[in-house]
């Protein structure tokens, strides 16, 4: 009788809940920097922890709220100065 998991199986598992928490802080610090690259790997990161069934799926769509967000910044950012830059 087996008590644990296989040790294969629950890294998965650790994977995929660290994908989700990554993808959730790339998202919130997307806001303020870099939402150009951070946006979609907030995206991408999600969406692949989603995918393989993170037990943190809301923490994974927060992330991806929030890379969406960033993008969206991004295009109103673009949108108001016809430039990809822009200074504080």
């Amino acid at each position: 009788m087996r008590l644990t998991a296989p040790a294969a199986h629950r890294t998965g598992i650790r994977d995929t809940d660290g994908m989700a928490v990554a993808s959730f802080v790339l998202g919130l610090v997307g806001l303020l920097v870099f939402n150009v690259f951070l946006g979609p790997a907030a995206i991408a990161l999600a969406a692949v922890a989603l995918r393989r069934g993170t037990a943190r799926r809301g923490r994974a769509r927060l992330g991806l709220a929030l890379g969406v967000a960033d993008l969206l910044v991004l295009l109103a950012l673009v949108q108001a100065d016809h430039t990809v830059s822009w200074s504080f």
